[in-house]
């Protein structure tokens, strides 16, 4: 069983100045909602309410956005607004957070190092605090159906186009079944020509204690990094490593184009804009293509 899930979220997030320059890229709203909260809802949906976020300089507005706000809640109480009393108090209450500090930037690996006295000897869920995915079943949750019967590390894959391979870590593999893989081997950021495949990580990870004695085995990689995939090719010399790949569709708030496609893909959703977000979008491409 998992019950405990690590969210880095120590990033600069520099893709996104100015924007960024006050406040964290996983604050950023999707209409009206923090990334954040979405990352740790799919925790929560997938029963794990013991979260680790690993922040870093800068970020405190993630802890407050967590925490309760009694003023906000007695405001809201006297205006008898029962509906935004219950969001909020419920942001408040939807899982027990904890919070640490990355204190250097060197990379995703070493942000992972921090939750080791967190996690203990338990197998623990990871989840990107900049990547949300819209699926039915959460993508934390296919994962530990996947690691409930394996009992081993289990990462979250896509299929992306192949020229594109270069800006994710690449997976290569056995395949064991519908979207099952058995990985054989990783690489960060590849070539076209370097990379195994077109499977991609996910941003979603299950990883048993283990990967903690690999990454103190793990020497800066690229960018002079401590990279998660480098510790895990030290993992799966000593125990299998599986690779699910993901239903549903992702989103990377990393990257400024990928902002504006979930806030349409969102905008979308809510039935209170559905409607008329529709007429505006197909307007304006019929502008667009006007002016062609």
């Amino acid at each position: 069983m998992i019950r405990k899930a690590v969210i880095p979220a120590a990033g600069l997030g520099t893709r996104f100045l100015p924007a960024t320059k006050a406040q964290p890229k996983e604050m950023l709203p999707i209409i009206d909602t923090p990334v954040i909260q979405y990352v740790v809802q799919e925790a929560v949906d997938a029963g794990i309410d013991d979260i680790l976020i690993i922040s870093g300089k800068g970020k405190r507005a993630l802890e407050d956005h967590f925490d309760r706000n009694w003023e906000l809640e007695a405001i809201l109480q006297e205006k008898e607004d029962e509906y935004w009393y219950n969001q909020i108090r419920h942001i408040g209450d939807m899982a027990n957070i904890h919070y640490i500090r990355q204190k250097e930037m060197n990379g995703l690996g070493d942000a992972i190092r921090y939750a080791r006295q967190h996690v203990g000897v338990e197998a623990f869920a990871v989840l990107l605090g900049d990547t949300i995915i819209d699926t039915v079943i959460p993508v934390v949750q296919q994962l530990v159906d996947i690691y409930e019967q394996y009992q081993r590390s289990v990462v979250a894959v896509e299929e992306v186009p192949k020229e594109k391979v270069s800006r994710y870590g690449i997976i290569g593999g056995k395949e064991l079944g519908k979207n099952l893989w058995q990985i054989t081997d990783m690489i960060e950021k590849p070539s076209v020509e370097q990379s195994p495949s077109n499977l991609a990580f996910a941003g979603r990870y299950i990883l048993t204690p283990d990967i903690f004695r690999a990454l103190e085995q793990t020497q800066p990689g690229k960018n002079n990094e401590i990279q998660l995939t480098d510790a895990m090719r030290i993992l799966m010399k000593r125990e299998a490593v599986y690779a699910y790949r993901i239903e549903g569709k992702r989103f990377d708030i990393g990257n400024k184009m990928d902002y504006l496609k979930t806030i349409v893909h969102y905008g979308l959703k809510r039935p209170e804009f559905r409607d008329e977000f529709r007429q505006f979008l197909s307007q304006q491409v019929k502008e667009e293509l006007k002016k062609e």
